[in-house]
């Protein structure tokens, strides 16, 4: 390349890395970051709402502005109480549960640590706490009393897992059941267990009815029933890979029709919809469908008494109560990252009518939240945006998983205060200056060997 036209080229490279750098900037001072507020509020909520926020942490370092958290928020969506569990040495929080006392059982990890305690929320001081010796935990029951229904994930090495669900006996201080997955599981069931730390990633355990769990396996496609006295699996919702079924759930909930119909209402999150099906003649029926594509990896759905569906949108930032058909009734914008949701006037698992009790059935997209992404295919993220422009060329596969993968990383990364298309420019600026140093040191690679060796010839010959 003359050195005329290299020389335009760079100018050309710093005019585009210069206006991408002045488009995050004015992007972001445009923004204005989800915080914790009330969105729509067609009816008050029956009391109050609280949210476990899953919050932000790198190398075991939690980060002040995505705090993992409690909040309580009253009928109208107004903060009563905040708890602050990266202040108390909590990496994560996950599930909650409200108690027959009107305490809460919750759940926190950090550093290879999970903490189960009571929480009294109107003082905020713990009744009791339980450390257990183990990486990861995200849902835990409290069952018969004194026993703790742990669901223990990212605990698999090499060729074996200890991936399980167990019994803890606060009592007896120890382990009196478990269920291990490698036990009743192929091995190469998703990635295969000697290929990664996180074979099943069990992301919830309930107790459904005497001596029976509920449990999910998140990454194997599936919600199954387990037997606590013959260990078997006396239900399963979903296949490994199967994704027209489910994919990757979370926190599915156990429902009976009034004419014992079994139902299991989930949060498909991969499949960003929240979905409900029945079992009739040994095989399930997809009932009812919400919020497929405007949901953003939705992480609870609760049935409430009602007939209306609590859902957590978890990168969506926000908590939803929606009709049957798809309406916006109640809406609560939740940063960071929420988990799980409960209206503590209903307990621990409301269990409403489930939709064919409603005689409702079908498909329904999400209508009548307080911002336009709530709307049918108003949805103009990166992600969405790359998916809608390449869907009908040959490259829509690898560019579609590139979507996803940022779609989940960027969330954790981007600070608080940038815009989401700001970051992207931000990222494309980065990029473009790492491909000019990599193309300019090839360029120059003869005279840097050169300046190399005479630095290397006079240190030799002092």
């Amino acid at each position: 390349m003359a050195p005329r036209r290299r020389w335009l080229f760079r100018a050309l490279l710093a005019v585009v890395i210069l206006s991408l750098l002045g488009t995050t900037a004015a992007l972001s001072l445009a923004y204005e970051p989800t915080n914790l507020q009330p969105g729509t509020i067609e009816k008050a909520a029956n009391g109050t709402t609280v949210v476990a926020m899953q919050g932000f942490h790198f190398q075991g370092e939690a980060d002040p502005k995505k705090p993992a958290r409690l909040v309580a928020v009253d009928s109208r969506g107004t903060v009563e109480w905040t708890y602050n569990g990266s202040a108390r040495g909590a990496s994560w929080f996950y599930d909650v549960d409200p108690l027959p006392n009107g305490n809460l059982l919750a759940v926190n990890t950090a550093r290879g640590k999970t903490f189960i305690y009571e929480l009294n929320p109107e003082t905020g001081e713990r009744v009791w706490t339980e450390v257990l010796p183990v990486t990861d935990t995200h849902d835990v029951d409290l069952i018969n009393g004194d026993e703790l229904l742990v669901g223990n994930l990212r605990n698999s090495s090499g060729e074996t897992s200890d991936e399980r669900v167990y019994i803890y006996n606060r009592t007896t201080d120890s382990v009196t059941w478990e269920w291990r997955f490698e036990e009743h599981y192929p091995r190469d069931t998703d990635v295969g267990v000697s290929n990664t730390d996180d074979w099943s990633h069990v992301n919830d355990v309930d107790k459904i009815g005497e001596g029976t769990f509920l449990v999910s396996p998140r990454n194997f496609d599936q919600v199954i029933v387990i037997n606590r006295s013959t260990k078997r699996v006396t239900m399963r919702l979903g296949a490994d890979g199967n994704h027209t079924i489910l994919d990757e759930q979370h926190n599915p909930t156990y429902l009976e029709g009034e004419d014992g119909t079994p139902t299991i209402l989930v949060a498909d999150s991969e499949n960003d919809r929240v979905v409900e099906y029945a079992r009739e003649n040994n095989s399930w029926e997809r009932v009812w469908t919400v919020g497929t594509d405007q949901l953003n990896w939705p992480r609870d759905a609760d049935r409430l008494p009602n007939g209306n569906t609590l859902i957590v949108d978890t990168l969506g930032q926000r908590v939803i109560e929606v009709t049957p058909r798809g309406e916006i009734v109640w809406e609560l914008f939740a940063p960071w990252a929420p988990y799980d949701a409960e209206r503590l006037a209903y307990g621990d698992e409301a269990g409403g009518p489930t939709m064919r009790d409603m005689n409702v059935s079908g498909s329904y997209e999400l209508s009548g939240g307080a911002e336009t992404r709530a709307g049918p295919g108003a949805d103009t993220s990166f992600p969405t945006w790359l998916a809608l422009a390449f869907g009908d060329t040959p490259v829509s596969g690898p560019v579609g998983t590139f979507a996803e993968f940022w779609e989940g990383i960027s969330q954790w990364i981007k600070p608080v205060w940038m815009a989401p298309w700001g970051f992207v420019a931000l990222v494309g600026a980065g990029l473009l200056v790492l491909v000019w140093a990599v193309g300019e040191a090839l360029y120059g690679r003869r005279r840097l060997r050169r300046g190399l060796a005479r630095a290397i010839g006079r240190s030799s010959d002092r």
